[in-house]
């Protein structure tokens, strides 16, 4: 059965996402357990493929038998089976998380929710996990067309969010293909690490074709992860979406587009083309220091609390994708760490204004006043996460920032260092903000919110499933601080192959 991990990581969720279509509208209250048992065989799958690779080394499975160039290879080494961790475990703490809330937001359509929520969970470990291109471009059409239907699920703003998100989202998807297709025009494969062996081959470091698809791909996957300033389809997305819905997104698409980013520059085209040929380095992290200070000051500004963590998300992929060209070992380390950590604490965050809504039915950031009398657990479970945001050890964001800083003093870039802490510092600001209003209440305004009063005094603490996620979540974003040697171990034995620049 391990030999299979692999192919079941996302197999299991996938076959389950048939069952619960086929059977969920006559039984309806099985959906939420069938989605369960598959994606806890999702994680367990997931940590076995890496205990197999940190084993035996990178693991070649061809779907069908078929190798390739005729078949889809999964190739996993052990960045993408850290990747798929994270996104499996993310899923299935969201889905704990979820079970009131569905039964709440879309009373009517919970089957058709876990079958889109297992179908998106399909596409984007699909993602991490296949090795060829265009296969990947199938996998990100299907999480996708089910992300836009998850978002068109909420309220009746989050249609038109959704339809921006399409649009935009369909044109990100488009320059991908594109660029794929002039890889495949000049190479003959769509293997993703049979291509980068032919652009040596065959002395293609200079061809314009295999410029014009880095470029097409890189701007596609700029769009797709928000990259500032192609981030306008986010924020209305994410904050408008059901919060079941906003919880799983918000955590995982945008992490999961800069792994493919890291990967197309890893494994397809290839450090020494990227880095050294093309040689934008310095363009690539002063756009990501732009989009840094821009979506913080953004996030600064805002008074709905989910729009205000979309903001911060935006500015987190500026954080990885400056630590990726910054052309070195630590800067590379720092965002792999990274994209794991941001999906814990971004998680964690969304959680928290997930059941803060739930309890208010407000938006705004002022609906936790005095939370911490009636929430305290909720409240130190959010706590965490946002200190994890901010970069406090001993939680899992110091450290992966801590990665991202040494990268950046390492290649000279101090404006990147400089972004990233002024960034850290209004995370500050911002979540202290939050936490002084649940701790000592605010001041109230003559004239307005008495009618608040009654709904608060009714407050109590979180259903036990929303605890459990939050406070799992919290935990493990922890562990990931505390175990921070082994991960970065991890991360910095497979990025060896690749000859980084180290020190100074």
């Amino acid at each position: 059965m391990t030999e299979q991990a692999p192919a079941l990581i996302l197999l299991i969720p996938f076959l389950t996402s048939i069952l619960v279509a086929m059977i969920g509208i006559a039984y309806r209250g099985i959906c939420w357990y069938l989605a369960l048992i598959s994606l806890a065989g999702s994680v367990c799958a997931s940590f076995t493929t890496l205990i197999r690779v940190l084993d035996e080394g990178v693991i070649r499975y061809h779907m069908g038998g078929w190798a390739p160039p005729f078949g889809i290879e999964f190739r996993v080494d052990a960045l993408n089976a850290l990747v798929s961790i994270a996104v499996s475990v993310v899923a299935f703490i969201t889905l704990v998380y979820s079970k009131e809330r569905v039964e709440t937001e879309s009373p009517n359509k919970v089957s058709q929710y876990y079958t889109l929520f297992l179908l998106l969970i399909t596409g984007l470990l699909g993602i991490v996990l296949t090795g060829d291109a265009f296969n990947l471009y199938v996998l990100l059409e299907v999480s996708a067309l089910t992300s836009y239907a998850l978002i068109a699920m909420g309220p009746k703003r989050a249609t038109l969010a959704a339809f921006k998100y399409l649009i935009m989202g369909t044109i990100g998807a488009s320059f991908y293909l594109l660029g794929v297709g002039y890889l495949y025009i000049k190479t003959g494969s769509l293997n993703m690490f049979d291509i980068q062996e032919q652009i040596v081959a065959n002395d293609l470091q200079q061809s314009p074709t295999i410029l014009v698809a880095f470029i097409l791909i890189t701007v596609g996957l700029w769009i797709k992860m928000a990259f500032f300033p192609l981030h306008a389809w986010l924020p209305n997305s994410y904050a408008f979406a059901p919060t079941t819905s906003s919880s799983i997104m918000g955590p995982l698409v945008t992490k999961v587009m800069i792994y493919v980013m890291v990967r197309m520059v890893l494994t397809v085209f290839g450090p020494v083309y990227t880095f050294e040929v093309l040689n934008w380095n310095e363009i690539v992290v002063w756009l990501s220091v732009i989009s840094i200070l821009a979506s913080s000051i953004g996030a600064l500004a805002q008074t709905d609390l989910r729009k205000m963590l979309t903001f911060l998300i935006i500015a987190e992929v500026g954080y990885m994708v400056g630590g990726t060209w910054l052309a070195n070992e630590a800067g590379m380390t720092g965002t792999i760490y990274h994209i794991i950590s941001d999906a814990f604490m971004t998680l964690c965050v969304f959680l928290f204004a997930g059941i803060i809504f739930a309890k208010t039915n407000r938006r705004d950031i002022n609906a936790v006043d005095g939370m911490f009398k009636k929430m305290p657990m909720t409240m130190i479970g959010f706590i965490v996460g946002a200190f994890s945001l901010i970069g406090i050890p001993p939680t899992a964001g110091f450290f992966s920032k801590w990665y991202l800083i040494q990268g950046g003093i390492e290649s000279g870039n101090w404006e990147y260092v400089v972004a990233l802490l002024i960034s850290s510092l209004i995370n500050a600001v911002l979540f202290f903000r939050i936490i002084e209003i649940a701790f000592f209440g605010r001041k109230p305004v003559e004239g307005h919110d008495h009618h608040h009063g009654d709904v608060h005094s009714k407050i109590c603490e979180a259903p036990a499933s929303q605890l459990i996620s939050l406070w799992g979540t919290a935990a493990i974003l922890l562990l990931i601080g505390l175990y921070n040697k082994d991960i970065a171990g991890i991360i910095q034995d497979f990025l060896l192959q690749f000859n980084l620049a180290t020190g100074g």
